[in-house]
């Protein structure tokens, strides 16, 4: 039988891996997180519907988990692509998560028991709650199944938790714990190979690439659109509840193409996705908070995509102010923040005080984007994001036998990356079925 690797489980992977395993192919789907599903699983609603993110995303991750076709693999990176024969054979560096997922039943016992219990940052909540150093990402993650945060783990760190040894192992009556699990190396045979290793998000506060002035990291007031969608889910850390401090923002005033755009920030391009990320945050943000005033200041906005001009629409009349301004500077104002910009149509400056401020982080090439693509063969254009061999066909990269999808090829939508790995798979089958000439 055919065998595929698929390097990313966000949408586009988990896509691209669906529409192999039902044509019969073989899937190995590594994934460098402990859970599935990417940056979407971290959103609420999706534009221009509003329609409930884990809606759509829990089915497709439900069924990657279960396919008898796809062997997945968490906490997993490429080491080495070699070609052999017409396929690869590729080194997979598989890093433990300590804790067995199929003796696991997702109980919870041990994050309660864990002595760090509420002081650890969670990773998926972007630092804005704290949980346990073993903790399950989110009730819906796949695997269903607890990890350890190696770096926070007392007895990983320094060998010893307390005197009565982990709670966490004593706690667990299925035994499922393994905190001497060891790092292995395995390596696997395939035909093909899809790459959908995603995004990350511009760092705002990041001391090389960051803009100080807008105060993230600085003032609590000063977040960013993806710790925006954690404060309006209901499974986030403040059960959708949006609160700053103990206070509910009456002022909220968006700034977007913080990171994009800028060549000063590093990033000519424009990421596509935050104007309409931005409309539809503020208007459930109007929704929740009635009589909030909520203000979007943009460059220029582009609503690209079938019903987004419908949906910018729909925004402002329920009340969310647009300006064309470019923002200077965020600073503290008593227990507030305020906002200084540019009016660019009015061409005066001007402040805006404000509750909270959301900056729309633009999309970055992910981490260490640059080294998987010289592991795999591919090349990187001059924006970081990966280059197929022809821009007509973005699924085919110029190594034959690699195919991309998603994200690592550039900022797109959901129904954009969707379609990516759909075509992603549709092309590592026709290699697949009529030969290695792709």
């Amino acid at each position: 039988m055919r065998r595929a690797l698929v390097v990313g489980a966000g949408i586009a992977g988990i896509q691209a891996a669906l529409d192999l395993a039902e044509a019969g192919v073989e899937v190995v789907l590594v994934e460098r997180a402990e859970y599935v599903g990417g940056n979407m699983a971290r959103l609420d609603k999706t534009f221009p519907t509003l329609d409930c993110s884990s809606c759509t995303l829990t089915p497709r991750t439900s069924e990657v988990g279960r396919h008898p076709r796809v062997r997945l693999l968490t906490r997993t990176e490429v080491e080495g692509v070699e070609a052999e024969g017409t396929g690869f054979r590729v080194r997979l560096r598989v890093r433990p998560r300590y804790v067995d997922p199929e003796a696991c039943v997702a109980c919870g016992r041990c994050a309660e028991a864990c002595r760090l219990a509420g002081r650890v940052p969670r990773g998926f909540d972007l630092g804005l709650a704290k949980g346990a150093a073993i903790d399950l990402a989110f009730p819906q993650a796949v695997p269903a199944a607890y990890a350890v945060a190696p770096g926070r783990c007392l007895q990983l760190t320094r060998g010893r938790c307390g005197r009565d040894g982990p709670r966490c192992v004593a706690a667990c009556d299925v035994g499922a714990i393994r905190l001497d699990e060891a790092e292995r190396l395995e390596e696997v045979r395939v035909d093909a190979v899809v790459v959908a290793a995603g995004y990350r998000l511009y760092r705002p506060g990041g001391l090389a690439e960051g803009r100080p002035e807008l105060g993230f990291g600085r003032y609590p007031q000063v977040v960013t659109n993806l710790q925006m969608e954690r404060l309006l889910s209901a499974s986030g850390p403040t059960g959708g509840e949006v609160r700053v401090g103990d206070r509910t923002p009456s002022r909220i005033v968006f700034l977007q193409c913080v990171g994009s755009r800028d060549r000063t920030a590093g990033a000519a391009h424009c990421s596509r996705v935050c104007c309409m990320a931005s409309m539809k945050q503020a208007l459930v943000l109007r929704e929740k908070l009635p009589d909030a005033a909520v203000t979007v200041l943009y460059m220029d906005l582009r609503c690209f995509g079938k019903g987004y001009e419908e949906f910018l629409e729909r925004a402002q009349r329920a009340g969310v102010v647009v300006r064309r301004g470019n923002p200077a500077e965020v600073y503290r104002r008593a227990d507030r923040v305020a906002v200084r910009f540019e009016d660019t149509l009015l061409g005066r400056v001007e402040e805006l005080p404000a509750d909270l401020v959301v900056l729309a982080a633009g999309l970055r090439p992910a981490e260490g984007l640059t080294e998987l693509a010289r592991t795999v063969g591919v090349g990187v254009g001059p924006d970081g994001f990966l280059e197929p061999a022809d821009r007509r066909d973005p699924a085919v990269s110029a190594r034959p036998g690699v195919f991309l999808a998603g994200t690592c090829l550039g900022p797109m939508d959901i129904p954009d990356a969707v379609a990516s790995g759909s075509a992603a798979a549709g092309a590592a089958l026709a290699r697949l079925a009529w030969g290695a000439g792709r």
